[in-house]
């Protein structure tokens, strides 16, 4: 590995369903990079503490999970990415749903992470990412699906307020 490969900084985000993670191996593959997926790195974790704390352990959009959970999972990612940087390129992906709509996002990023990252927004139509959610048949997705109005009114549609690569999904036809 070049040194000049290291240190590169690539974080995939967008909707759940979206292709977030076939993007993002796509593209560790192709740097030679280290993916840090944010279901995978924590997955056994959270649904542990959401079981332990009484709450069902599937849940990724309730208060609960969002208060207690949500800004320790990405600073996991991020504490990975600090120790992986200096060898390799990283990809971190994961919602960030809140963070699309913050301009100041990618300043606190280099800032906490020293170096810029390149941001790669994924998505697609809210009625291909439920049936890719139907099709996936993931248990976490469970609640998604039971109140899908409700939840599709938490996602974030609109693009990134910051410089970023629109990865569009959707499949044709």
């Amino acid at each position: 590995m070049t040194p000049s490969t290291s240190g590169r900084l690539h974080i995939v985000f967008g909707p759940p369903a979206a292709g977030k993670t076939v993007y993002s191996r796509a593209l560790a593959a192709a740097l030679g990079a280290c993916l840090l997926d944010s279901d995978e790195v924590t997955e056994r974790m959270v649904r542990a503490g959401l079981g332990l704390a009484g709450h069902d352990p599937d849940d990724r959009h309730s208060p609960e999970y969002k208060r207690t959970f949500r800004d320790p999972v990405y600073e996991t990612l991020f504490d990975l990415a600090v120790s992986n940087l200096p060898n390799v390129p990283v990809v971190i992906a994961g919602p960030f749903t809140r963070e699309g709509g913050e301009p100041d996002w990618p300043d606190r990023l280099e800032a906490r992470l020293g170096v810029m990252p390149e941001f790669h927004f994924v998505w697609c139509p809210p009625d291909e990412r439920k049936r890719r959610i139907i099709v996936r048949g993931a248990e976490r997705d469970l609640p998604k699906l039971a109140a899908w109005d409700a939840y599709l009114a938490t996602c974030r549609e609109e693009r990134p307020v910051f410089p970023h690569q629109f990865i569009g999904t959707s499949t044709p036809g």
